[in-house]
């Protein structure tokens, strides 16, 4: 599998690349600074060096099986620039798979984003970037899968997660089982058009997709 993940430099997107270049998958990262290029290559996988918020992906993600978008604005960045990573990285993704004949698409969401207005004004507009993300990768037409994680840690992975539709509560997920999750999710046709929240757990992964 040939997979493209964009936001290949964030703490998620690189063990997901790490995951995909170990098992023997061609895994391309797109990053905005050459100078990350290093980590991505130590990593396994190919860097493309690509400005996601003020260019377009044209060609970047030609050849690719699947998409990933990982990317994301940033704690400390304003409601301006989570419209145009969180919510126009995403789309700019959407377009590049459909101009690519690119079908899967998996999304990097967060926990509550169908509730973006149950959030305090300060956290609103990232949730209502992330909101409209997940809608408008809905509706394309792409074989998507929506990951909501909870608050990610850096914690080591279990391997173990809790993930439904809409969890009754929040909680933490290490990022490591965040990005395993994603890499078991693109392997498994019965995600496809599935929406789902994602913290820590007692279910192994493969088993807790299977149940969603």
């Amino acid at each position: 599998m040939e997979v493209v993940v964009a936001g290949g430099h964030g703490k998620v997107g690189l063990r997901l690349l790490r995951l995909l270049a170990d098992r023997g998958d061609r895994a391309r990262g797109l990053i905005r600074d050459p100078a990350q290029a290093g980590d991505l290559q130590a990593a396994g996988a190919e860097a493309v060096v690509l400005d996601l918020e003020h260019e377009e992906i044209g060609n970047a993600a030609g050849g690719a099986d699947a998409v990933v978008f990982a990317a994301g604005a940033g704690a400390g960045s304003g409601p301006a620039r989570k419209r145009t990573m969180d919510h126009g990285g995403a789309t700019k993704l959407i377009e590049a798979a459909k101009a690519n004949g690119i079908s899967r698409y998996v999304m990097v969401s967060a926990i509550g984003a169908g509730r973006p207005e149950s959030w305090s004004d300060q956290m609103r507009p990232y949730f209502e970037a992330k909101a409209d993300a997940d809608r408008d990768l809905r509706d394309s037409g792409l074989e998507f899968t929506i990951v909501r994680p909870g608050r990610l840690t850096d914690d080591p992975g279990t391997g173990r997660i809790e993930a439904a539709p809409e969890l009754e509560h929040g909680g933490e997920i290490p990022r490591d089982d965040v990005a395993a999750t994603l890499l078991a999710a693109l392997d498994a046709p019965g995600t496809i058009g599935k929406t789902f929240e994602l913290v820590a757990g007692e279910t192994p992964i493969p088993e807790a997709l299977r149940a969603i």
